[in-house]
C-alpha cells in the first residue's frame, strides 16, 4: 500500500485515479492539486481527493507515488515545479496522450533525476471530462500503454506496472515512438477528421437543414467532435509529424474513392468498397495486451 498519492490535474483521468486507488485499497491518503481551485475544491468535496494542495510542489510532498494528469504541453513545466523532489524512491507517472514529447520533456525538466519518471498512458476517458464524471472504474479492462525510455528506472516501470494492473489496467510496453505513430493512426487522425468534418458540414449555408436530419450514422461518426480543445490542440501539435502522415495516407485512400465514383463504375466501386467492409468485419479491437516486454510495436487500442 501507498501511503499518499500526489495527484497534479485533478480532472477526469487524475481523479479516476485516485479513485480507483482508493476503492483498491492501494492508498492511505490522496492530496490534489489543480491549476483551477475549484477544480481542486470540487475534487475535495466529492472525496476524490482528501487534501487540496495550493501547489504541484506541495501535492508532491510527502507522497509516495504521483500521477501527472496535465495537458501534455504542461508536462515539462510541472516536472520542473517538482523537479527536486523527484526522488528513487517515489513513482512518478503521467497520463499524456503523446509519449515522445513527454519523454523528451522529462529530461531536459530531470536530468539525472528522469530514471524516476514512468511515461503512462491509460486508453480511457468518457465523452465529459472533469472531475464531476471521475470514475473508480474507468481503468478496468482498458489498455494502459508504458514507454519506458532506456535509463527509466527498471524497478519503477515494474511498481507502474504493478499499480494500473491493480486497478484493472492491461499493461502494454513500447517505444515512445511506435506509441505515437500507432496513435497517429488509430486515435489522433479519427479526431481531426471527426473537427474537420463536422466543421464542413456546419459551415455550409444549408448546414443546421443537414444536421436535423443527421441521424445515428453522423452523431457516431462525429462524437469525438465534441473533445475537449485545449487537449487536442496539444496532442494534435506535439505528434504533427506523425498525424500529417496518416493525414496524407488518408487524404491518397480518399482519393481513390473519389477517382472510383468520378468513372462511374459501379464494379469496381463495389469491389472497393467490399475489400473494406470484409476488412471492417473480420477486424475485433483486441481485448488483451501483448505480454509485458514483447513485441514494442504491440497493438494498442484507441480512445
Amino acid at each position: 500500500m501507498y501511503q499518499q498519492l500526489g495527484v497534479i490535474g485533478c480532472g477526469l483521468m487524475g481523479g479516476s485515479f485516485a479513485l480507483a486507488l482508493k476503492k483498491a485499497g492501494l492508498v492511505k491518503r490522496v492530496v490534489g492539486y489543480s491549476k483551477s481551485p475549484s477544480t481542486t475544491e470540487t475534487a475535495r468535496k466529492m472525496g476524490v481527493i482528501d487534501v487540496a494542495a495550493e501547489s504541484a510542489l506541495l501535492a508532491v510532498s510527502g507522497s509516495d507515488i504521483v500521477l501527472i494528469a496535465v495537458p501534455v504541453a504542461a508536462t515539462e513545466a510541472t516536472l520542473k515545479a517538482i523537479r527536486h523532489l523527484v526522488n528513487p524512491g517515489v513513482l512518478f507517472m503521467d497520463v499524456g496522450s503523446t509519449k515522445c514529447d513527454v519523454v523528451d520533456a522529462a529530461k531536459r525538466a530531470l536530468g539525472d533525476r528522469v530514471a524516476g519518471f514512468v511515461p503512462c498512458h491509460p486508453i480511457a476517458g468518457k465523452e465529459a471530462g472533469g472531475v464531476a464524471n471521475a470514475d473508480a472504474t474507468l481503468y478496468q479492462g482498458c489498455k494502459v500503454i508504458i514507454t519506458p525510455s532506456p535509463v527509466t528506472d527498471p524497478a519503477q516501470v515494474q511498481r507502474a506496472t504493478d499499480v494500473w494492473s491493480a486497478v484493472g489496467g492491461q499493461v502494454v510496453r513500447m517505444r515512445p515512438q511506435h506509441h505515437d505513430t500507432a496513435f497517429a493512426a488509430v486515435s489522433h487522425l479519427p479526431h481531426l477528421l471527426a473537427f474537420a468534418y463536422f466543421n464542413a458540414v456546419a459551415t455550409q449555408a444549408r448546414g443546421p437543414d443537414f444536421l436535423s436530419l443527421a441521424g445515428p450514422g453522423f452523431r457516431d461518426f462525429t462524437r469525438i467532435a465534441a473533445s475537449e480543445p485545449a487537449v487536442w490542440r496539444d496532442i494534435l501539435l506535439a505528434n504533427r509529424a506523425d498525424l500529417l502522415a496518416q493525414a496524407h495516407k488518408f487524404r491518397e485512400a480518399l482519393d481513390g474513392f473519389e477517382r472510383l465514383i468520378e468513372s462511374g463504375d459501379p464494379v469496381a466501386l463495389e469491389a472497393a468498397i467490399r475489400k473494406v467492409s470484409d476488412a471492417r468485419a473480420s477486424w475485433q479491437p483486441s481485448d488483451r495486451p501483448s505480454p509485458t516486454g514483447s513485441n514494442p510495436a504491440a497493438r494498442p487500442g484507441g480512445k
